[in-house]
């Protein structure tokens, strides 16, 4: 694996443009879609939350089955059919005038997502070789916030236009996107189904036993879901800190979710070139612990400064917390195929993923409690959470792989490179 922000050709670099393809419309999507609902369909601002937190709980439940699907009936074919299914449920937000089909939607949207996200994770560990699969995370994650900031730019457009043809303009975008993004898929090789019918006796008892009943990589998905309520900081913590906590200018906000996107996008693959196996993937979590830690001490300084202060905590704030950001997803992308068995990758992965829909579920909440009502000790209190979760790990990560080393639970771990 390079350091190139373009990873090589072959399977890879088509991961890499389907990535960006539906990236961009989500983009556009992300930042049109609340004032659509809103301004356009006429939805009260309480019920599109409500309507999206029961989307995204619906999601994270239904990944687990359909990443399942993916294992059993062949990963390409899945995710091919997840992203048309994605397709269709953001063209269903064209039609939607109430609420009860508003919910609708946005739980198909939601369970489309997850499952395409499982589907595509079993499809890469199909494609890629083991040592290989964390560097490729880091050019797709690279490649998402690229994605993002493009079709953010395009949202931006239709909010400036304020129509309601504009709006209608980025759904139908978002909805392309997963076409475009399902044709480029179905370019890839077939992954054959990871559990075959050969091994029914053994295998019957393994599929009997549900992801959920594998409590060492539960604790796993449990801390890096802890790990994960950093996620809403750039979108709502940040924002609302800076407003009411310190003396900052409020276009602060913009800038440093410029500086996180930009330092994604050239530096994430660095970060990843050293977690090969399970021993570095811990040290980098680990090592991210102790970094956001030091970001939200810094963060925290810049209340009560002076303006210029402030901005400049906020920014080596910002820079601290990408760096730990990046190490964190490295190690967990690694911890998340490592102990997952070989056959039953999609599963896992989408048991995996719902760590991404409760951080997001939860997240504001915790944030705004934490940040906005307790101030400095808020900040102190989130950093040292992710400490305490990041330590944490090395030890799961260890019984994980221990338990997955047992025949009777027939389970299978990739081998760390070296």
């Amino acid at each position: 694996m390079t350091n190139s922000l373009v990873p090589p050709a072959g399977p890879q670099r088509v991961l890499a443009l389907a990535q960006l393809s539906n990236s961009v419309g989500d983009g556009a999507y992300y930042v049109t879609s609340a004032l659509y609902f809103t301004h356009v369909v006429g939805l009260d601002p309480a019920r599109v939350g409500l309507g999206l937190t029961v989307g995204w709980a619906v999601g994270s439940v239904v990944g687990v089955p359909l990443g399942r699907l993916a294992d059993r009936r062949g990963a390409r074919g899945t995710a091919v059919l997840l992203a048309l299914a994605t397709g269709l449920a953001v063209a269903s937000f064209l039609v939607v005038r109430d609420f009860v089909p508003f919910v609708l939607a946005a739980c198909a949207y939601a369970s489309a997502q997850s499952g395409l996200a499982a589907a595509r994770q079993a499809l890469l560990a199909g494609l890629v070789p083991a040592g290989e699969r964390t560097g490729l995370l880091a050019h797709l994650q690279a490649t998402l916030n690229a994605g993002l900031a493009v079709g953010a730019g395009l949202g931006g457009l239709a909010l400036h236009a304020g129509t309601r043809a504009a709006y209608l303009g980025v759904f139908a975008v978002d909805a392309a996107s997963f076409a475009v993004c399902a044709a480029l898929l179905l370019r890839l090789p077939s992954v054959a189904p990871r559990v075959s019918a050969t091994s029914a006796g053994s295998s019957e008892k393994r599929r009997g036993a549900s992801v959920l009943r594998d409590r060492p990589y539960a604790v796993i998905t449990l801390l890096n879901t802890v790990l994960l309520l950093r996620m809403p900081l750039l979108s709502l913590g940040i924002p609302l800190w800076i407003a009411e906590r310190t003396a900052a200018p409020t276009w602060l906000v913009s800038a440093l979710f410029v500086l996180n996107t930009g330092a994604v996008m050239l530096f994430q693959v660095r970060m990843a070139r050293g977690v090969t196996g399970l021993a570095s993937a811990t040290r980098a979590v680990r090592r991210s612990g102790w970094v956001m830690l030091a970001a939200c001490a810094v963060f925290a300084l810049s209340a009560g400064a002076s303006p210029w202060v402030a901005v400049g905590a906020l920014v080596v704030g910002a820079v601290l917390q990408v760096v730990a950001e990046m190490g964190q997803s490295a190690g967990s992308w690694q911890l998340s195929f490592d102990l997952a068995p070989a056959d039953r990758v999609g599963e896992y992965q989408g048991f995996f993923g719902t760590g991404v829909t409760v951080a997001r579920t939860l997240g504001p909440l915790v944030l705004t409690t934490l940040l906005v009502e307790w101030g400095t000790p808020g900040w102190l209190l989130l950093g040292g959470a992710t400490l305490v979760a990041s330590y944490a790990m090395g030890p799961a990560a260890r019984r994980a792989a221990g338990r997955a080393s047992q025949p009777a639970v027939g389970r299978a771990v990739s081998a760390p490179a070296n």
